[in-house]
């Protein structure tokens, strides 16, 4: 099991902005299913109440959340905020005109609620930070000393990742959603690529590359979550992991370019996925990230298979339905 993770909690003096993607929440229409696939990803998965929490085995951070629902669809994303932030944030909200709504949460009225430019709910919630304060924790191999440095197939022990790195969402305007994340939330652009292709931000308090990304669709929807690993050989074993259990579609392994991280996609049950990513980029809070736009075809992978054919396809939007390929295990 992973020792326990803990993050420092700090903070860009004088920038007033969100620190971490505190949590999302989504629906799917078979709770059963949800369980099974996020325990074998290996995360730990708790019953709560008519929901599941998401859990990594190194924190008692809850991640995520999965509803019951008709189907698969975004319900809303917690940001969090360091407590002397928040009534800045209130402040911040009426001046710029942004109206704030009633909890979705059923569960908690807490913190301050408004929309998202797509109209799906944010939360912004006084809580600790749960982004990386510092780079990854990255494991290698030792050097050759009489012996191979391979892992030992028959010693392999099951993949849990350590952390939420980052969500990708799909939004109908990349360019308007980067325009709310960064002047409402205080978010900044790490790198983009095209005209309104994709865009990815990080917090000025410290962050990964990205803590949240967007792509373009028809409409808003949960394309997503990647969790962090300590190594390369992680990556791999976590994809030997789902395929063992029938989870054999994504796509991966390989190395993205904008992030540098490596990753392996598993495609879950209703179309989307779960990525096992390795090495990102950091981004300290003492530092502005150079952030650039790329063309595209020099943005999405260094190296690795083909893209998957429906890699971009909302499935909350198209109006397709996925149907599920795992493949049965004996």
């Amino acid at each position: 099991m992973n020792k326990p993770l803990t993050m420092a909690q700090t903070k860009r003096l004088g920038v007033l902005a969100v620190h971490s993607v505190d949590e999302f929440v989504i629906a799917v229409p078979n709770l059963e299913v949800a369980e099974e696939f996020y325990s074998l990803f290996g995360l730990r998965v708790e019953r709560e109440g008519d929901a599941l929490g998401l859990y990594t085995y190194s924190s008692a951070h809850r991640y995520g959340r999965v509803i019951l629902g008709p189907k698969k669809r975004l319900q809303w994303l917690t940001m969090g905020v360091y407590a002397e932030d928040f009534e800045a944030f209130k402040n911040h909200f009426k001046a710029k005109g942004i109206p704030t709504i009633a909890s979705m949460d059923p569960s908690s009225s807490e913190g301050l609620w408004i929309n998202a430019p797509d109209g799906f709910p944010i939360q912004i919630k006084v809580c600790e930070k749960s982004s990386p304060s510092m780079p990854p924790n990255r494991v290698f191999a030792p050097e050759s000393n009489g012996a191979g440095r391979s892992p030992n197939k028959s010693k392999v022990q099951k993949v849990h990742p350590r952390y939420l790195s980052h969500v990708l969402l799909f939004t109908k305007s990349v360019k308007a959603s980067l325009a709310f994340y960064e002047d409402v939330l205080g978010l900044r652009m790490s790198d983009s690529a095209g005209d309104d292709l994709i865009a990815f931000v990080h917090s000025p308090h410290g962050s990964d590359h990205h803590l949240l990304a967007f792509l373009k669709s028809d409409d808003y929807g949960f394309h997503h979550a990647s969790w962090a690993v300590d190594s390369i050989d992680e990556v791999g074993l976590g994809s030997m992991q789902m395929a063992a259990a029938g989870f054999k579609e994504g796509w991966g392994v390989g190395r993205h370019v904008l992030g540098s991280n490596y990753f392996r996609y598993i495609q879950d049950p209703w179309g989307g996925f779960c990525e096992y990513s390795f090495d990102i980029d950091f981004v300290p809070h003492t530092i502005d990230w150079p952030a650039a736009n790329h063309p595209p075809d020099d943005s999405l992978y260094a190296w690795g298979p083909d893209v998957k054919p429906d890699f971009g396809l909302n499935y909350e939007a198209s109006g397709q339905e996925f149907v599920t390929n795992r493949t049965p295990t004996n």
